[in-house]
C-alpha cells in the first residue's frame, strides 16, 4: 500500500544549485516556522498538557516526507506506506493508531495531524504535528490504563482519516470521535490548534516558494538534508566502533505485579553505517508497558542525542537515516504483536535514552558518558466531580507530567527538576490550583536525591497535592526498584516514591503504577520523583561546590559526607576534618574499575526491595506465547 498525491500541476520539481546565503535564509525561515507552529498551538489549545506543558511535536518535511526541521523525527514515511488512499490539496489527515501507521505514533492519546502543502496545484512539502490529548476514552480517565491487556481497552482508535476533504471539515466524523472521549471540549480545541499550527507552517512554506521559487525551496530542503547526512557520517565514524558494544537496562514493573523487563541493545559500525540490534530484549508484556518503537523514531533518538552532545548547531533532520540500521525483533517489548496494549509505553521510551547514552559513552567515558537520568515522563491523574461550593458538581480531569533529575555529565552537574523532553515546561502551580480542586503545598527539589559525584546528579522533585474534594487518582512512574545508575565512580540517584497521607493521619505507600485509588477531601499525596546518577569520583569534587549545594538546600549537611566533606557550624567547610574523612573513605572504598554503578545486581536489589521501598518486589515476568 502507498498513498497517492493528486496534483493538477504535473511539472516535476527540479534540483538546482542554490547559493549559500539563500540556503541560510530559507533554513532559518523554516526553523522560525517550526517555532511559530508551537506558538500558534500554545495560544489556541485548551488542555494544560499541551497549552502549558508543551506535550506536542511539530515538523516540516520535504515532498518525500523527510523531516527538514522539527523535534521528533518524521513519521510521514511510515504513514504514507500504510495509507492506501488518494490525497488532494485541502485534505488534512488525522490518526492516532500505532498499528495502522507503523508506529508513526506510539500510543492512542497522541493525535497526529498531517497537512500536504500545495502551491499552484503542485505538492511541495508537508507539515505535521501531534499532541497528547488529555483523554482518548477507554477504561480509565486519561486513557492510559495500567490493567489493559489489549489496545481495544485504551480508547478510540482513529485510522488514517481525512478530517478535512478538499478544505471541508468532516463534521460528522469529528463529532463521532469526540463522542468517545471524556473531555470533548478540550479535545476539540486541541485538535483545532494542531490544524492551525500545521496550516501556519504550510502558509510559510508557500510564502518561501513564492519568494524564491519552487525549485529553490525544493533544492534547499535537499541541501539541508545532505548537510545533516555529511555531519552524521562524520560523527558515526568518530564515535561508533566496529567492535560490538552492548548494554541493558530495565523497566521496573508493569503495574500488574511483574518485572523488571529487560531492554538490551548491541551497537556496532559496518563501514559508514551504525547498527543497533535489540536482540535480547524481553518478549512483549501482557500489560500496557509495551513500546511499539518505530525504527525511524529510534534513528531520531540517536541523531538528536549525538548532535546535541557533539555540535548543537547542526540542524537536526532526517537526512542521516540511511546511515543507521535498526533491528528490533518482532514480538518483543519494543515491537509487540497486534493487538497488544501500548498506552503505558512512556517508561520504555524513556529508558531507551539511558541505554543509548550508555552505548555511545562507553568508548570515550571521560568525554561522552552520562549517568542514568530522569528517563521517563511520570503521570499523575486526578478526576471526579467537583463538589466544592459553586462548582456545580462538574466533571474535572487532571493529567500532569512530573519532572526529575538530569544525570551528571562530563561537562558538569545535572540540572534539578527537569523534564525528559527539553521542550517541556512545568504547569504553573497557580494554574493547577485555579482550574482543579487541589492545592499544591510543596514543590521543591529533594536534597541528596541526585547521585554524588565529581559532577552531581540532578535532584528529583517532591510535590505535595492536597485534594479539596473526593475523586480518583492514577499514577504512572518507574525507577522505584532499579536505580538511576552512576558512572566512573559516581553514586546512584535516589529512587522514586509515592506516599498518600489520609486526612485522619494514616499513611499508605503507593506503587509506582496504580489507578482507581480513591482519595477524600483533605488527603495529601507526596509525589516524589527520582534523581540523576552521579558522574565521577565524589571525593574529587571541590568542597566549595559542596558548600554551595548545602547553602542552596540541594545537599543536606549529612549528605555532604557522601562527598567526604565536613561542614562547620558556621556553614563553612571544615577543611581539616574534610581531608581526614576523605582519606578514610578512600581507603575503605579501595580501587574499583567498574564503569557503571547499578546499586547492586538485580537479585540483590530484589532481595532488599521491601525493606527499602515499603513495597513487595515484583515477580519475574511470564510471557504468553514466548519461545
Amino acid at each position: 500500500m502507498t498513498a497517492r498525491l493528486l496534483e493538477t500541476n504535473n511539472d516535476p520539481l527540479k534540483r538546482i544549485d542554490v547559493d549559500g546565503v539563500t540556503v541560510d535564509i530559507i533554513e532559518n525561515a523554516l526553523r522560525n516556522a517550526r517555532e511559530e507552529m508551537d506558538a500558534v498551538l500554545f495560544r489556541t489549545a485548551m488542555s494544560p498538557g499541551i497549552r502549558e506543558q508543551g506535550d506536542c511535536f511539530p515538523m516540516i518535511a520535504n515532498k518525500e516526507g523527510k523531516m527538514v526541521v522539527g523535534q521528533f523525527g518524521s513519521f510521514i514515511g511510515p504513514f504514507l506506506d500504510a495509507y492506501d488512499e488518494e490525497i488532494e490539496e485541502g485534505d488534512i489527515i488525522l490518526t492516532n493508531d500505532p498499528y495502522m501507521c507503523n508506529a508513526a505514533v506510539s500510543h492512542l492519546p497522541d493525535w497526529v495531524v498531517l497537512v500536504p502543502i500545495f502551491k499552484d496545484g503542485r505538492h511541495i512539502a508537508w507539515s505535521a504535528m501531534f499532541g497528547h490529548m488529555s483523554d482518548n476514552g477507554g477504561m480509565v480517565p486519561g486513557s492510559i490504563p495500567i490493567q489493559a491487556t489489549t489496545i481495544f481497552q485504551e480508547g478510540i482508535r482513529i485510522p488514517p482519516t481525512k478530517l478535512y476533504k478538499k478544505g471541508v471539515l468532516q463534521a460528522d466524523l469529528l463529532e463521532l470521535i469526540l463522542h468517545n472521549v471524556r473531555t470533548p471540549q478540550w479535545n476539540r480545541f486541541d485538535l483545532n490548534a494542531l490544524v492551525a499550527a500545521c496550516n501556519t507552517a504550510a502558509k510559510r512554506c508557500v510564502e518561501l516558494a513564492v519568494r524564491f521559487g519552487d525549485d529553490v525551496l525544493f533544492s534547499t530542503m535537499d541541501i539541508m538534508l545532505q548537510r545533516n547526512y555529511e555531519a552524521m557520517k562524520h560523527i558515526i565514524g568518530m564515535f561508533i566502533p566496529e567492535e560490538p558494544r552492548e548494554f541493558e537496562d530495565y523497566i521496573c514493573d508493569d503495574g500488574m505485579g511483574m518485572g523488571p523487563y529487560k531492554i538490551k541493545c548491541t551497537m556496532w559500525r559496518e563501514g559508514e553505517k551504525a547498527i543497533f540490534d535489540f536482540s535480547g530484549t524481553d518478549p512483549q508484556a501482557q500489560s500496557s508497558v509495551n513500546f511499539f518503537l518505530n525504527e525511524d523514531m529510534f534513528k531520531m533518538f540517536f541523531g538528536s542525542f549525538t548532535i546535541n552532545v557533539v555540535d548543537p548547531q547542526i540542524v537536526f533532520n532526517d537526512g542521516f537515516y540511511d546511515l543507521v540500521d535498526v533491528r528490533i525483533p518482532q514480538g518483543t517489548l519494543l515491537k509487540p504483536n497486534y493487538p497488544a496494549a501500548l498506552s503505558g509505553r512512556t517508561h520504555a521510551l524513556g529508558r531507551i535514552f539511558d541505554v543509548l547514552g550508555a552505548l555511545l559513552g562507553m568508548g570515550a567515558p571521560e568525554m561522552m558518558l552520562n549517568a542514568a537520568g530522569f528517563s521517563d515522563s511520570p503521570h499523575l491523574f486526578f478526576s471526579g466531580y467537583d463538589s466544592r461550593e459553586g462548582k456545580g458538581n462538574e466533571w474535572f480531569q487532571l493529567f500532569q507530567i512530573g519532572f526529575g533529575g538530569v544525570p551528571g555529565r562530563p561537562v558538569g552537574d545535572g540540572p534539578d527538576g527537569h523534564s525528559l523532553w527539553p521542550g517541556f515546561t512545568n504547569v504553573p502551580n497557580e494554574f493547577i490550583e485555579s482550574y482543579f480542586p487541589l492545592r499544591i503545598e510543596r514543590y521543591e527539589t529533594i536534597p541528596d536525591s541526585g547521585g554524588a559525584g565529581l559532577h552531581r546528579g540532578g535532584n528529583g522533585l517532591s510535590v505535595a497535592y492536597r485534594f479539596l474534594c473526593d475523586g480518583d487518582i492514577g499514577i504512572h512512574d518507574d525507577r522505584w526498584l532499579t536505580y538511576p545508575w552512576g558512572v566512573l565512580g559516581g553514586e546512584t540517584g535516589l529512587r522514586s516514591t509515592k506516599k498518600l497521607v489520609r486526612a485522619d493521619g494514616s499513611e499508605e505507600w503507593l506503587a509506582a503504577k496504580v489507578e482507581g485509588i480513591k482519595v477524600k477531601t483533605g488527603d495529601v499525596l507526596y509525589f516524589n520523583t527520582w534523581g540523576g546518577g552521579g558522574w565521577g569520583d565524589p571525593f574529587a569534587r571541590d568542597p566549595e561546590l559542596v558548600r554551595q549545594d548545602v547553602a542552596r538546600r540541594l545537599v543536606s549537611i549529612e549528605g555532604s559526607k557522601r562527598y567526604g566533606v565536613v561542614m562547620a557550624a558556621d556553614g563553612t567547610v571544615d577543611q581539616a576534618a574534610t581531608d581526614k574523612l576523605r582519606a578514610e573513605l578512600i581507603a575503605a572504598r579501595g580501587e574499583s574499575s567498574a564503569l557503571f554503578n547499578f546499586g547492586g545486581d538485580l537479585e540483590d536489589i530484589r532481595s532488599r526491595c521491601e525493606a527499602e521501598t515499603n513495597l513487595p518486589a515484583p515477580v519475574k515476568p511470564t510471557f504468553v506465547g514466548a519461545k
